[in-house]
């Protein structure tokens, strides 16, 4: 077995504490994707390919956004067009 210095086995298990925060952020995510997609359909019906493509492109802050205002949303349409618009407003901050 090779010798590994300290800063090797520093930069070993930063290298791991990354890879497992990422893995939390994209699990995270996968989750907040698959709640809002079965909370859509029960809401509005089966989603149309337009709609899960920008669903499955979003980031986190997107779907966190549609996740509470799924509860008053009129309409699909509604719900992405002004969730847009949410996120665009609070990136401005």
């Amino acid at each position: 077995m090779p010798y590994v210095t300290s800063a090797e086995r520093f930069g070993i298990e930063k290298g791991r504490q990354e890879g497992r925060q990422e893995g939390r952020q994209e699990g995270r995510q996968e989750g907040e994707l698959l709640l809002l997609t079965r909370q859509i359909t029960l809401k509005f019906g089966e989603l149309p390919a337009w709609a899960r493509e920008r669903l499955e492109c979003a980031t986190t802050d997107q779907l966190e956004a549609w996740a509470e205002r799924i509860l008053s949303a009129d309409s699909l349409e509604a719900l992405l067009k002004e969730v847009i618009a949410y996120a665009n407003r609070g990136m401005k901050k």
